[in-house]
């Protein structure tokens, strides 16, 4: 007989051998460092103590563009800070940086192995769940501080995401008041939460976007990734609709689809291989593709506001029924606030209206939304407009200054 261990127990069982390891080598290194103390006369007091003061870490690529204005503002600066990436072609090691050390430092449990026995005065990052699953909070590690990589709802991430940070950087006004409903909702204290604006928006709002020499409308399919993402709701039957319009078709899958949904794209990429008018792009940056679409059809996806609010074109959303059962969502009272404000500045599209997707693609091309009810939802979700970066590295070395003078902190306690 088999013996057979679900993903949650698999995941529990390497947080303990994880957290035994850890705690092993944390004893081992204390005895080390002492053992050397000692045989050097007191010499080798420094190597003991030394804490890198920030630490930043990305677990893909594609989150650079949420973490360059970050790392420019510090190397403006003249500050040291170092970038720990999980990707071995993320461009943040190809940067010429004087004041920022990039460092790759594995990919999966290597990189997760490494930073459960990080020793860090503040650790920024995007990656959710914390002390969750195989990423523990490190003994030696002062603060952590999530920054949000959209301007979306924090409740789509999985439930827990955020509930063991020390602090959180949010794009704008709602997502504060979100994650302090959830975090009453999980009877966890409350962190502290910045409003610092959006950087990788910021990053996207900044660059020139050359016009199309094409004369053929380009349609760019983007969804999440997951049950309720397009492709995995609807697969060929909106892929053939789509076709039959005679436009150019884009398809570009979330990234997490090629891990969680692989069997679904092979399927999809095999069948539709001799399609002219229909492409794939894999691009760690969407800047040009997202240039080039006339029109954006989407689900739920954070993609929809970058196509919006930076490109200011029009998107259709596909009703696809999200199920918030696996998300933080799960534990609020409204929907979520994507899907409220999507009717407001989108066109919906329906499964039973795919015949007529042409035209409801023409309608929407030329009935874009006005830039007042954009500038409407913008008001809730992106704040700081081209200064993120710039707030971002002002709080993490504030909050550095307020770690090392506790008698500071008491006063403002």
């Amino acid at each position: 007989m088999f013996l057979y261990i679900d993903p949650g127990t698999g995941s529990m069982l390497f947080s303990i051998l994880i957290g035994v390891v850890s705690t092993a080598l944390f004893f081992g290194q204390r005895l080390f460092m002492k053992l050397k103390f000692i045989l050097s006369g007191g010499k080798a007091a420094k190597i003991s103590n030394s804490k890198i003061p920030y630490v930043i870490f990305s677990d893909h690529k594609r989150y650079w563009n949420v973490f360059k204005p970050i790392c420019d503002e510090f190397e403006k600066r003249g500050i040291d800070i170092v970038y720990w990436t999980a990707s071995p072609d993320d461009p943040g090691l190809s940067e010429k940086y004087e004041h920022v050390k990039a460092e790759f430092i594995g990919e999966g449990n290597k990189a997760f192995a490494r930073l459960n026995m990080m020793n860090a005065g503040i650790c920024l990052s995007t990656t959710p769940g914390l002390d969750v699953y195989q990423w523990k909070r490190s003994k030696n590690v002062d603060y952590y501080v999530h920054i949000v990589h959209m301007i979306s709802d924090p409740s789509s991430y999985r439930m827990f995401a955020l509930d063991f940070y020390d602090a959180v950087l949010v794009s704008g006004p709602y997502q504060m008041e979100q994650i302090r409903q959830i975090e009453e909702k999980h009877g966890v204290p409350a962190k502290e939460i910045k409003t610092v604006g959006c950087t990788y928006m910021d990053m996207l709002n900044n660059r020139e976007r050359p016009k199309s020499e094409s004369n053929q409308k380009t349609i760019l399919l983007a969804p999440t990734w997951g049950e309720s993402g397009i492709l995995s709701r609807f697969g060929e039957k909106i892929i053939d609709a789509l076709l039959n319009t005679g436009y150019e078709i884009v398809i570009r899958p979330h990234p997490q689809s090629y891990t969680a949904e692989k069997d679904l794209l092979d399927n999809l990429v095999k069948k539709y291989a001799d399609c002219k008018n229909l492409s794939w792009n894999r691009d760690n940056d969407n800047f040009d593709v997202l240039n080039k679409a006339d029109l954006l059809i989407s689900d739920y996806s954070g993609v929809i506001f970058d196509f919006a609010f930076v490109f200011k074109k029009p998107f259709i959303y596909a009703d696809t029924s999200f199920n918030s059962a696996p998300y933080d969502a799960a534990w609020l009272d409204e929907e979520l606030w994507t899907i409220r404000v999507l009717p407001e500045i989108g066109h919906q599209l329906k499964e039973e209206d795919f015949p007529q997707i042409k035209s409801i693609i023409d309608n929407a091309i030329s009935s874009n939304s006005s830039d007042s009810q954009r500038d409407k939802i913008i008001e809730q979700c992106w704040s700081n407009i081209g200064s993120a970066g710039k707030l971002a590295a002002d709080y993490l070395i504030e909050k550095s200054n307020e770690l090392n003078n506790p008698k500071k902190m008491e006063k403002t306690a």
